[in-house]
């Protein structure tokens, strides 16, 4: 896998969760000011655990309506057939014209394991090594059919080339896959895989498998450590490190921003909260805070997630981001198409196609 390099970009995602939701509107409207904010991704949060319309089909449906911005849905791989998993998020790929992503989630309850009946919950490591290996299977399906293996001959009635189709016989702790995949390769090779890599469980398969990793913390010394663990972890995996984008994942309330910033938040940076590290403050401090761990090398970007949906995502897009763009430190258009190219990323040369370079 290739890099694009150059000057040091700064990646910026957000989050479109809401709460008791169901209709599609409220969903295309975030997804259209993001994308007119110029964010790398948009992500959509999914679980097992709670009532809720699933993340990757709302997506779907978000696609048509942009033409720019990264679509990540949550998709769990535990109760989860890798195979249907693996296909879903392929289809997006194409669907989006090579805008999607997956962020990739464990279910770890008791509750959640009932709701299928199958087995009952296991420990997190175990949860994430499974995760880890429904990532690698992903991508040798997302690689079984080669770029040119569809010829669809109307002459001679045929279809595909079945010499550029490939098996990709998985077998791993809890499944086996033969393969190949029923979608052809999607437009991006493989589309972007992102993992909260905060836990120790789930850290091992950012740094192996992930393009996207998010670390939630309020320190920024802390972000920068995981930064570089997870960086060296990559190297030790025979990867390009460079290849990972490390991304510091914060909530932000921005409803107080006509007022002074309060003790720990603003000026003075996020601060750790129940539900993890928030920012609470204005526009203007926010875009303080993104351009300093940014210029220091802390995190490549930031993915944010609005405490209350419409007001700070247009606080965000219309603040923040604009104020970013004004001093030349974030884009104001896309350069590519493609989700890999909002992240300066390659496109992955398939792994079964002999002697084939990085495209």
């Amino acid at each position: 896998m290739t890099s694009t390099h150059g000057r040091r970009r700064l990646h910026l995602a957000a989050a479109l969760d809401r709460r008791s939701v169901y209709g599609a509107d409220e969903f295309v409207a975030a997804a259209r000011l993001a994308e007119r904010g110029a964010l790398d991704f948009v992500t959509l949060g999914d679980s097992l655990a709670r009532p809720g319309p699933d993340a990757l089909a709302v997506l779907s449906r978000v696609a048509p309506a942009t033409r720019r911005v990264g679509l990540v849905p949550t998709v769990t791989t535990t109760h989860t057939e890798p195979f249907h998993v693996q296909a879903a998020v392929a289809t997006l790929d194409w669907v989006s014209r090579g805008r999607a992503g997956w962020r990739i989630e464990v279910s770890t309850t008791e509750g959640e394991a009932r709701l299928f009946g199958r087995r009952h919950a296991a420990p997190a490591d175990a949860l994430w090594q499974e995760a880890g290996e429904v990532a690698d299977v992903a991508a040798r399906l997302w690689d079984s059919w080669e770029d040119d293996a569809e010829i669809r001959d109307a002459a001679t009635g045929r279809f595909v080339d079945r010499g550029k189709l490939h098996h990709v016989d998985f077998t791993g702790s809890a499944f086996s896959v033969k393969g190949p995949s029923i979608v052809p390769r999607p437009p991006q090779g493989h589309p972007v895989r992102v993992v909260d890599a905060t836990d120790r469980a789930a850290r091992a398969v950012a740094a192996r498998y992930a393009d996207v990793a998010l670390v939630r913390t309020a320190l920024p010394a802390r972000a920068a450590a995981a930064r570089e663990e997870l960086r060296a972890s990559a190297a030790a995996h025979g990867r390009d490190p460079d290849d990972l984008r490390v991304l510091a994942a914060l909530d932000v309330d921005l409803g107080d921003g006509e007022y002074a910033a309060e003790p720990g938040h603003g000026g003075g940076g996020p601060r750790a909260t129940p539900r993890g590290p928030q920012y609470r403050g204005g526009p203007v401090d926010l875009a303080e805070l993104i351009a300093s761990w940014h210029r220091d090398g802390t995190v490549d970007g930031f993915h944010l997630t609005p405490v209350e949906p419409r007001r700070d995502l247009e606080r965000l897009v219309n603040g923040t981001v604009s104020l970013l763009q004004h001093r030349g430190l974030f884009r104001t258009f896309y350069p590519g198409s493609t989700l890999r190219d909002h992240l300066g990323l390659g496109r992955p040369a398939n792994q079964y196609a002999v002697g084939q370079g990085a495209s």
